[in-house]
């Protein structure tokens, strides 16, 4: 048995035609008999009646027209956790629709009844739940699970022109010296820094929320054949599963460097963060790690302990496709790390200041051992409002897996002496390198930012070890980097950047090589 979806409405609606067939009734019956006159008593007695009876269908309309509303605020309340509806048993999905959310154009009937339902919904209400239900399939991300996923990334070009000799036309890192028969400058556009990302949440585990995102971009190299130059071979840049609990966090998978966790504002340089050769350990390497966050009096800090696994410097397979053993993984131990931070809680202008220990044990080839250490500041400060400071400062040895030194050009001819002899006397070199920025943020669309930064080893013992290793003479003993930029951002998803980088390189001996890059990039962001 079917039962009315308004039966306020429909009671309504029997009362008010009822009152209709009355009027003309009582209407023929006076022309029918004009002689019978009636009394002011009994004309008061029926004026009295039939104002009670329309107040009464005013009320019951009034309770018909709020069903009405809290029926449609259910039909809002349904579309909002449609997302979380698991899907219908087969039997109750229809043919072609492996979502088991109706097919728009079908008959609520059939829809209902697939349900085991007995209500009954107009047409336009259907209608309705079907556009909806369009517009969901078009602004969500689908994945094989019922959890949320989030896609976001940067269509990113990138125009250049560079003044001088650099190890890179797309990216340069250092400048190499000028040599007449080779042009004294060059120009281009790129297209490779775009990026894509996903992001998931999961279900809760063991009372923690999980997560994980990835992100690419399309700078891991150039292919062959036509348009290589703009084709570039996707990399994974990230990949990390977090398990979040109210006070501590567990992150595993490829990172960047938490002991390194700013990074310099800049579009010209987004694949590779800014000052990679110059005093910024980038290099996101296989990590687990664990976050402890405080309460109370001690809210403001947080400690941080992971091991990382970081890649060599330089390839020391003759044969790119092959994977061998790094110095850190012969060791057979992995790289330590910790870092002891204290932040305020300002979310428009954070203040952040962070000391972090890491050691890095490696073996070479002959058992030879270099125990690799470095000790590393990082801060973020405000100086004034829509200013920031920020920046950060390491020392150490062995460092060159996590980057922020410049490498030599030019590629070893002999992978295995490279690895003998070359990498062991790299380690051995005390390194010093940091890099600093100055933010003046104008308002939510203007904004200028100024940095600089200096990464290198010690200069007179990588002149004394190339006495012997003629390769270290082409690795450069400092590399110093400035840049200038405006971002200016007219819309929160695009964005205009023109920049000016300025790159001065020292080898062992003689004069600084020094280039230039003036740079427009354009973005958009979804």
């Amino acid at each position: 048995m079917k039962v009315p979806l308004y039966p306020g409405l429909r009671k309504g609606h029997r009362l008010l035609c009822a009152l209709l067939l009355a009027c003309p009734a009582a209407f023929a019956q006076s022309e029918a008999a004009p002689a019978k006159s009636e009394t002011p008593s009994e004309v008061v007695t029926k004026i009295d009646r039939l104002t009670k009876s329309l107040e009464q269908t005013q009320v019951e309309l009034a309770e018909s027209r709020t069903e009405i509303q809290q029926l449609r605020a259910a039909l809002e309340e349904v579309l909002t956790r449609m997302n979380a509806v698991a899907p219908l048993p087969a039997a109750a999905q229809q043919p072609g629709n492996d979502s088991g959310v109706p097919q728009a154009g079908g008959s609520p009937a059939q829809s209902l009844e697939a349900h085991g339902g007995t209500a009954q919904i107009s047409q336009d209400d259907w209608d309705i739940l079907n556009a909806r239900v369009e517009e969901q399939r078009q602004t969500k991300v689908e994945s094989t699970s019922k959890y949320r996923l989030k896609l976001s990334g940067i269509a990113l070009f990138n125009a250049f022109g560079n003044f001088g000799q650099v190890d890179d036309v797309d990216l340069p890192s250092i400048a190499t010296p000028k040599l007449p028969i080779y042009s004294g400058g060059s120009a281009g556009a790129s297209v490779r820094q775009s990026m894509i990302g996903l992001s998931a949440i999961g279900p809760v585990l063991f009372g923690a929320r999980t997560s994980a995102d990835l992100q690419m971009d399309f700078f891991g190299g150039l292919p062959t054949g036509y348009g290589p130059t703009s084709s570039g071979l996707a990399e994974v840049r990230l990949a990390r599963i977090r398990f979040d609990w109210k006070n501590t966090s567990v992150v595993a998978g490829l990172d960047y460097p938490f002991f390194s966790p700013n990074t310099p504002t800049t579009y010209m340089t987004l694949v590779v963060p800014g000052f990679a050769s110059a005093g910024n350990l980038w290099t996101w390497t296989p990590t687990f790690r664990i976050e402890r966050r405080f309460t109370g009096a001690l809210s403001p800090f947080k400690i941080e302990a992971g091991l990382l696994d970081p890649s060599p410097a330089t390839d020391y397979a003759a044969n790119s496709n092959v994977r061998i053993p790094s110095p850190a993984q012969s060791s057979r131990q992995p790289t330590y790390a910790l870092r002891l931070s204290a932040s305020t809680r300002s979310e428009d202008n954070p203040a952040a200041i962070g000391i972090s220990g890491v050691y890095s044990p490696q073996r070479f080839i002959g058992n030879y051992e270099v125990a690799g250490w470095a000790g590393a500041l990082d801060w973020k400060i405000p100086l004034f409002p829509r200013t920031q400071l920020m920046g950060e400062f390491f020392t150490g040895r062995g460092l060159d897996g996590f980057g922020g030194l410049p490498l030599s050009p030019i590629r070893p001819t002999d992978p295995t002496y490279y690895a003998t002899v070359t990498a062991p006397a790299l380690a051995n070199l005390g390194v010093i390198g940091g890099w600093s920025q100055f933010k003046i943020k104008v308002d939510s669309r203007n904004e200028f930012n100024i940095a600089a930064g200096t990464g290198g080893r010690n200069s007179s013992g990588l002149r004394g070890a190339s006495a012997v290793d003629s390769f270290l003479t082409s690795v450069p003993a400092r590399n110093q980097t400035l840049f200038a930029n405006y971002i200016f951002r007219p819309r929160s998803d695009l964005l205009f950047s023109a920049e000016y980088r300025r790159l001065r390189t020292y080898e062992i001996t003689g004069p600084a090589n020094t280039a230039g890059q003036l740079g427009l990039a354009i973005g958009f962001l979804f």
